[in-house]
């Protein structure tokens, strides 16, 4: 049966990019503030073993937690589109399956540690050193598994109804008791990683444990919750294809971005402790910046999938329009303050002069990231929000190979010159062809007719 589909139109105004990106910068540019803490915590105690096994332990959980962040950006694009439609219940299906979905994922998770670690060393061959660390960070870091994954349903659901104070707060209190803890068990208790480790579990369960309490009050209880959802909805077989659909996706995407990261980190480990921690450290203050860019990517995920949900074309323009110039201006700003802060912050992070000279050997080159990834990431954010997961699985696979291609013939020619130019590679692939796909597929998104 065909029918007249609703429109509910609506304006994006710069205030409303800023309204969402503001809170949500705020709180993703605590996360990597948090691997920077961790990674001075114990660079400062002068062993780049431990540093290194740190290091590969962090990305590691990267990894393994990427193949499960469908729970936070499915549900934000889903609860965006459930709002535009003017959904009554906000989305309350979506964040439900989520939540129990990781759940489950966690406990997996648990239970895989023996064989994940196993094929971890493998992959990643660090020497004898980092590779100790990295089993003994691994081995208390995963029991923070089913909070994380509750904290990336709950932070999709906040997101995706464009309440990014909740989100931003709900970071901070995450972010801050980890920092907190790290450096308390590092330095007063000297548990060294493992300190640093206990500290996420800590910190992940208390955050989960707020993040549901906002969550039942908003509904009025956990009675509530249940009287509003009919018997059989979460098991709804049209909404189930379409959620394992997406996060089937969007998991992909997920393992193609992290296989980037993993292939350079292992490099780095390759060519020695001292190379491995000097990119680390580079890689880390990238990802400030990125978080920070996220911002952007949260208001245009959050803007165009309400447009979507709406099925109102002029909305989609203007929050695409307005995040692709704010996104500008701010990666532009973030590069050239990065370039120059980077000689203090590098001495801050590391007390080895190996590392820090390493580090600021190419630390040119890994600034100008800054302004190569940024469309990357806007469109990551629209892609969500109009949930186009085809879109992003294939650009991310393609994109891959354009990087595995660059970075194995240039890394023999130039060496980690090379691996960093691959880079580069990887993120203009991925802006040119999301830019191209986006163009085809977006006036399909908006149709006077349902079906």
């Amino acid at each position: 049966m065909t029918t007249l589909r609703p429109q509910h139109p609506f304006t994006v105004r710069h205030a409303d990019v800023w309204k969402i990106a503001l809170p949500a910068s705020v709180a993703f540019i605590t996360e990597p503030l948090v691997g920077i803490i961790d990674i001075a915590v114990i660079g400062r105690l002068g062993d780049a073993g431990l540093l290194g096994g740190l290091v590969l332990g962090a990305l590691l959980f990267d990894i393994i937690f990427s193949m499960a962040y469908f729970l936070r950006i499915g549900t934000a694009g889903l609860t965006a589109q459930a709002v535009g439609a003017r959904d009554p219940r906000d989305g309350l299906l979506h964040v439900t399956r989520a939540l129990l979905l990781g759940v489950g994922i966690g406990i997996v998770m648990i239970a895989l540690t023996g064989p994940v670690l196993w094929l971890a060393t493998w992959l990643l061959a660090p020497e004898a050193g980092a590779s100790a660390a990295l089993a003994e960070y691994f081995s208390h870091r995963i029991w923070a598994a089913p909070f994380s994954l509750i904290n990336y349903a709950l932070l999709g659901w906040f997101y995706g109804r464009a309440a990014a104070k909740t989100g931003m707060m709900l970071q901070l209190l995450l972010h801050g008791v980890n920092i907190t803890l790290s450096i308390l068990f590092v330095y007063v208790f000297h548990w060294g990683v493992t300190g640093v480790a206990t500290s996420t579990v800590i910190a992940q369960a208390i955050a989960a444990m707020a993040g549901l309490f906002v969550m039942l009050r908003h509904y009025g209880g956990l009675r509530a919750i249940i009287a509003r959802i009919a018997p059989g909805e979460l098991r709804d077989a049209a909404a189930l294809r379409r959620m394992f659909g997406l996060s089937r996706d969007l998991m992909i995407r997920s393992m193609a971005l992290m296989g980037a990261y993993a292939w350079f980190a292992a490099q780095g480990s390759r060519m020695g402790d001292v190379a491995l921690s000097a990119n680390a450290i580079l890689l880390n203050l990238l990802m400030m910046v990125a978080f920070f860019l996220d911002g952007i990517a949260q208001a245009a995920e959050q803007l165009t999938g309400k447009s979507v949900g709406a099925n109102w074309r002029p909305a989609f323009d203007q929050a695409y329009r307005l995040s692709m110039v704010w996104g500008l201006i701010l990666t532009l700003s973030l590069g050239l303050a990065w370039y120059l802060a980077g000689p203090f912050v590098i001495g801050l992070m590391t007390t080895n002069p190996e590392v820090q000279a390493y580090a600021l050997t190419y630390l040119p080159i890994a600034a100008l990231c800054t302004v190569t990834f940024m469309p990357a990431f806007v469109y990551d954010g629209i892609l969500v929000g109009t949930t186009l997961n085809t879109v992003m699985r294939n650009g991310m696979v393609i994109s891959l190979v354009v990087f595995l291609v660059a970075a194995l013939t240039l890394q023999p020619l130039f060496g980690n010159w090379g691996l960093w130019a691959a880079m580069h590679f990887w993120f203009i692939a991925r802006g040119l062809i999301y830019w191209r796909a986006l163009e085809r597929r977006k006036a399909g998104l908006f149709s006077a007719l349902a079906i």
